[in-house]
């Protein structure tokens, strides 16, 4: 572990050793390199720099390894294939020597058969002389001539593998000998190299049928193997092993019998430990016997690939379809999770299987966890065509069979919150949906999970923003929401439930469900949960940016709410607007029966607010700062609605009607002034003056003072103190909030507002209650 975090400390310097290592080279192969002095400089070093001068010799070598290693894994075909031309061509080439020496044998036993002519012509002529050979007994070269072949038929007649072996080495030491000193005639020693031949080719022929026979197992199939590797025929020995391993395997397989009620990851784990276990000994054995060859690694890493492929293959027919397609996220993923466990062990022989059983099981994971997301979606909308939008709890905590603590912590903690019904659905399936995100991370598939889990939740907040009245002709046609049937949030509790929903969802509950997809270690796991939330954040972009993206789908929700609510409040059923300039141009100068206070719309803008944040004070509870951003936005878009609404400053500006004479022009700028004021009034009592609202109701003033002063007034200086503005402001507050100001439990008679009529207090406690 130690050793692992100072390779990690050290990942720069290995990268710019790899990148100078030809350039440090170039020391060595300069003429005038002298090796003493490179020596007594390096000794010259202190302990620190010797210390970091080893460290970089060992990234060095690191990195060598790790580039040799690339190298020979990505050209491993043409390896292979090179490898197999030139066993051909040796192949060719012994041949070709075996038919030069045949041929010369054959030169020679012409020469010989004239020889033999001559003699016995000088036989015939002399046979009545005196020309007479003594018989001569048998040399022991020539009786071992004689009896040689018997014993080797005999020794391969009785299997005598290591007998046989000997005394063919003994064949060619005397054959190899006899060529050398001369000491046979060459027709015998032709047939001494003829005997060799054939009896070396049967040998091989029954070591490779033992090798093909099932019963031949363990020390007797790698004697076998061995043998024939001694015989020079090492490819076709090393071949033979992979094929008797394969056809063991094969033959174990055909009591593994998977069926469709069969449980998928039973048959998995039986299925990889018969495949990885006879990939595994396939390994041992050509280690123990070739000795790491390239050659032979080679064709043992292709061949290893060829089994997990077809594995992979097996396990996908037989247990990841149904699972995939039904949405069994879960039983795929255990599948996948076996079958690595088994693969990873292979790892330490040397064989890294695991990248390919992860391409392979990679699309039927993806169909997985599509159809997984679907029914999430699915389930959610049938819920939310029935929910009657009211926040409760969830019901009581029930840990499920099988599941991690882990999850009923977390659900604990998640029942904490208060979410209407299709909320909680969607909490929960996310919850246990998370659960088994194990496998996703080994296929890299967790960016995808991230981006599935969004499009799912921005389906769900298109839901939410068709229940708001009012939007359907707007928003029927988000993507994702199709023609799914939604009930109606009625009421400004309900609408308000929405938001919260959708908050919670994407402030809290879903980015603490997504830092599962980062691997946890054990003790992670029982630290502080609010800690390691935020900790795991600083050091994830990406799931910042997924919340980020979470929190932009919230947005369209919130601009949906609150453009419903301004347009409520500047329009009729009936279409008619009441926030025009006939609001101000209509005013007259009579000031002595004119009730000093805000108009109408901005009464009702102050009683909604008022009203929605007493209901939003229950429903977020600890996330005040969301409920603060609302009703600044819902503020804004009323005021940007004045602000960019054209007829309103043509009116004030060039509109048909004058706007008086100098007495109703002053009441008309107070009057416009005092609205604006109120605004910023009861925006900055309730903690929701935005820097933008401030600058957009100053634009608003600035313009109308503009359009004022077009009739030669200055609106200005006609203008009472900001304090006698104040004082109207918070006195029309405590009196729509129902405090009023009272003096002796009478209204203060005084007060700019004691003639306010009980018309103008109705209309807006009508309005605001529809």
């Amino acid at each position: 572990m130690a050793s692992a975090k100072a390779a990690r400390s050290r990942g720069t310097p290995v990268k710019e050793n790899g990148v100078k290592l030809e350039e440090g080279l170039n020391v060595f192969k300069s003429d005038r390199f002298d090796a003493q002095s490179y020596v007594q400089s390096r000794c010259s070093l202190n302990e620190k720099e010797l210390r970091q001068f080893c460290a970089n010799l060992f990234d060095l070598k690191k990195a060598a390894a790790e580039e040799m290693r690339r190298s020979v894994y990505a050209n491993y075909s043409a390896f292979i294939q090179t490898s197999k031309e030139i066993s051909d061509l040796e192949g060719q080439l012994s041949s070709i020597r075996n038919l030069l020496s045949t041929l010369a044998t054959v030169n020679h036993d012409l020469a010989e058969g004239v020889k033999i002519d001559l003699s016995k012509s000088v036989e015939g002529s002399t046979e009545n002389g005196s020309l007479t050979f003594e018989d001569r007994e048998p040399s022991d070269l020539e009786k071992w001539l004689v009896e040689f072949p018997d014993l080797l038929d005999v020794l391969l007649a009785e299997r005598r593998v290591d007998e046989a072996l000997a005394a063919l080495e003994e064949g060619e030491h005397v054959a190899s000998e006899a060529k050398q000193l001369k000491m046979l005639d060459p027709a015998l020693l032709v047939s001494l190299q003829n005997s060799i031949t054939e009896r070396r080719q049967k040998l091989a022929d029954q070591l490779a049928e033992a090798a093909n026979q099932p019963s031949t197992r363990g020390g007797e199939l790698r004697s076998a193997i061995s043998a024939l590797k001694k015989l020079g025929d090492g490819p076709r020995a090393h071949s033979l092993l992979l094929n008797a391993h394969y056809q063991r395997y094969q033959y174990n397989m055909q009591s593994l019998r998977p069926s469709s009620t069969s449980y998928g990851g039973a048959y998995t784990a039986a299925l990889s430990q018969l495949v990885f276990s006879a990939i595994a000994q396939a390994a041992t054995d050509s280690a123990a016997i070739f000795e790491n060859e390239p050659d032979y690694t080679s064709e043992l890493v292709m061949w290893a690939i060829k089994q997990s492929e077809a594995f992979a293959l097996l396990i996908k027919r037989h247990a990841l379809a149904s699972s995939a397609a039904a949405g069994g996220l879960r039983a795929a993923a255990e599948c996948v999770q076996i079958a690595l466990g088994h693969c990873s062990l292979l790892e330490a022989r040397g064989l890294a299987l695991c990248p390919v059983l992860l391409k392979l099981f990679r699309p039927s994971v993806e169909q997985a966890l599509e159809a997984n997301l679907k029914r999430i979606e699915e389930s959610t909308a049938a819920l939310a065509a029935a929910d009657d939008w009211v926040l409760t709890t969830a019901p009581t905590a029930t840990r499920q069979p099988g599941r991690p603590s882990s999850t009923f912590l977390g659900n604990t903690i998640a029942f904490q919150h208060k979410l209407t019904s299709s909320a909680h659905r969607f909490n929960l399936m996310v919850q246990d949906f998370f659960e088994d995100v194990g496998p996703l991370l080994s296929m890299q598939l967790g960016g995808q999970t991230l981006e599935g889990l969004f499009q799912v939740f921005n389906a769900y907040v298109n839901m939410l923003i068709k229940a708001l009245p009012g939007s359907m002709d707007e928003e029927a046609n988000y993507e994702g929401s199709g023609n799914k049937i939604v009930r109606m949030a009625g009421d400004e509790a309900q609408q308000m439930a929405l938001l919260a929903n959708a908050s919670l969802l994407a402030d809290e509950l879903l980015p603490r469900a997504a830092m599962k997809l980062a691997p946890l270690t054990q003790a992670a796991v029982k630290d502080d949960l609010r800690r390691r939330s935020s900790d795991r954040q600083n050091r994830h972009p990406e799931q910042r940016e997924w919340k980020r993206r979470l929190v932009s789908s919230v947005d369209r929700l919130k601009d949906s709410f609150c453009r419903q609510h301004a347009l409520d409040l500047i329009f009729t059923e009936e279409g008619d607007s009441h926030l025009t300039a006939d609001m101000y141009i209509n005013l007259d100068g009579n000031v002595d029966e004119f009730e000093w206070f805000p108009s109408l719309i901005f009464q009702e803008l102050f009683v909604k607010l008022s009203r929605m944040t007493s209901i939003a004070a229950d429903m977020f509870v600890g996330r005040e700062r969301f409920m603060t951003l609302l009703f600044m936005r819902l503020t804004e878009t009323v005021i940007l609605w004045l602000s960019e609404d054209q007829s309103f400053w043509d009116d004030i500006e060039d509109g048909p009607r004058p706007l008086g004479p100098l007495g109703c022009m002053k009441r008309k700028v107070e009057t416009f002034y005092l609205d604006m004021k109120f605004v910023i009034c009861f925006a900055s009592q309730g903690r929701f003056l935005s820097r933008n609202l401030q600058r957009v109701i100053n634009e608003i003033i600035s313009k109308a003072m503009t359009a004022f002063s077009a009739t030669g007034m200055d609106p200005y200086s006609e203008l009472p103190e900001d304090e006698w503005f104040d004082d109207i402001c918070h006195e029309a507050m405590e009196r729509l909030s129902g405090k009023p100001k009272a003096i002796n439990g009478e209204r203060e008679l005084n007060s700019p507002t004691a003639s306010l009529s009980a018309q103008s207090i109705s209309s807006v406690r009508s309005h605001g209650s529809s």
